[in-house]
């Protein structure tokens, strides 16, 4: 069990590339080994059958044609048996004395019993001439003499056992026919060995299994050569995706190091432009008013409260630069409040037709949630000022059964016409959107029409925080 969740956490830590490797190989090993298996049962079946056919009608065919020998035989023989009586010993011996004689091929042969079980003609085999054979079996048990005397009383019929092969002297199947001459009280018959049916038939067995082995060779081998194909398709998938990995990877490192050069240069303005003026006119009225209480004139108080004013500026742009950087009435009071004083300042600073709504979350969003939203905003109330050239902009926010939703649309002239314009930069503004959604396992929708751009961010429920006792909590 140990050893199983060992293998089974290896493949969970493999790479990207590996992972594609092992999903698509084994599917195909087992398909593979499922049409292997399907292939070889069907071919064993359907083997079997043309083999069984082909085992019956070649015994058919030695039916047969001991048949036509037992036939040929009754021939030579009938005349003396239809005129003798059943105690004519002299017709019994000319009739012995014909069938003795009567051998074909190298082991051909025929043998005659007596009801009895004595044996009266056996020219391959004299040892068992005048013997009783009662009770006599082959090497598998099979009764031979009796069951032959069974058949010859009933009139004739086949008996399959194993008998010793007289060229040989090996034990092979022999496939008798008999017939009975009820007169007499003999079994006459012959017999003839089928090993070499058996040995077509085993002959016809290797070969199925060989085609069987050569069969799961060739479908071993495709295989092989598909998990070849794979293992390539994976390496050229997985160089492909690192490559990619590695662009998006320097591109995004690139878009950093210019969002911070940019909110550096920014600040840097911010500081230069606005607290660095007011800050030397700081100076230079307490300079002056310093001039004057040496000299004793009564003015330099007017200076001292210029200075403070100037101070009092200063204060406030240190305040505006830090809110814009992180506002702390987002932590104060939370997201409803500083969109509100996002979007206000907004309306104060552009002009545009301004509608804000927001809906008492019934849960509070989490730190990183709340940035995420109020970012975005930002981005899209920038990206609205420099190219939309909208008049009206409405921003909702709410929650719901689902987690929490930021809704911003305009009505400007939409991101399509905004890309033709080479000014436009609002396609990076759209991937840190869509980048700070991701983060939260939340999705990002953008609707965008000739009548102006819809931006929705929906943020998932496992991002809401419980509600706190029954005190009312806001975003």
């Amino acid at each position: 069990m140990g050893r199983w969740m060992s293998g089974l956490r290896n493949i969970l830590t493999l790479n990207y590339g590996q992972k594609i490797f092992f999903l698509a190989t084994i599917p195909l090993l087992l398909a593979a080994v499922a049409i292997s298996a399907i292939v070889a049962n069907q071919s064993r079946e359907t083997a079997e059958r043309e083999i069984a056919l082909l085992e019956r009608q070649l015994i058919e065919a030695k039916k047969a044609e001991l048949q036509n020998y037992l036939s040929i035989t009754r021939t030579a023989f009938v005349n003396i048996y239809g005129r003798a009586l059943p105690d004519d010993e002299e017709a019994k011996l000319l009739v012995t004395q014909l069938l003795s004689a009567m051998l074909y091929g190298q082991d051909g042969y025929f043998f005659v019993y007596d009801y009895d079980g004595n044996n009266l003609v056996s020219p391959r085999q004299t040892d068992l001439i005048t013997k009783n054979w009662i009770g006599l079996t082959d090497p598998n048990g099979v009764p031979i003499v009796d069951e032959l005397i069974r058949i010859a009383k009933s009139g004739s019929g086949y008996h399959s056992y194993d008998w010793t092969k007289p060229s040989t002297g090996e034990s092979a199947r022999m496939v008798a026919f008999v017939i009975g001459l009820q007169d007499w009280r003999w079994v006459v018959g012959t017999g003839i060995f089928i090993d070499e049916v058996l040995d077509t038939v085993a002959a016809a067995r290797a070969e199925v299994e060989a085609r069987i082995q050569r069969t799961f060779i060739y479908i071993g081998g495709i295989t092989l050569a598909a998990l070849f194909l794979v293992f390539l398709s994976g390496q050229f998938i997985n160089i492909r995706e690192r490559r990619l990995a590695d662009a998006k990877l320097k591109e995004l490192t690139q878009r950093i190091i210019d969002t911070q050069e940019e909110e550096r240069g920014r600040v840097a303005r911010e500081l230069h432009d606005s607290i660095s003026q007011i800050l030397v006119g700081v100076r230079y009225a307490l300079e002056l008013a310093r001039k004057r209480l040496l000299a004793g004139d009564e003015r330099a108080g007017e200076h001292l409260e210029r200075g403070i004013d100037h101070l009092n500026g200063a204060i406030q742009e240190v305040r505006r630069i830090s809110r814009d950087l992180r506002p702390g009435i987002l932590d104060d009071l939370g997201l409803g409040p500083a969109l509100k004083g996002l979007i206000a300042e907004f309306a104060n600073r552009t002009g545009i037709e301004t509608e804000f709504e927001t809906v008492v979350f019934s849960n509070r969003l989490e730190a990183d949630a709340k940035i995420a939203l109020y970012r975005i905003a930002q981005e899209a109330l920038t990206n609205i000022e420099r190219h939309a050239d909208a008049t009206a902009v409405s921003l909702k926010v709410y929650g719901h059964s689902s987690g929490a939703t930021m809704r911003i649309a305009d009505n400007g002239r939409g991101i399509e016409r905004q890309s033709k314009d080479k000014q436009a930069d609002s396609g990076l503004g759209l991937r840190n959107m869509q980048e700070r959604m991701e983060q939260l396992n939340g999705t990002l929708l953008v609707l965008s029409t000739r009548q102006g751009t819809v931006i929705e961010a929906r943020v998932p429920l496992s991002r809401m925080l419980p509600p706190q006792g029954t005190a009312r909590a806001t975003a």
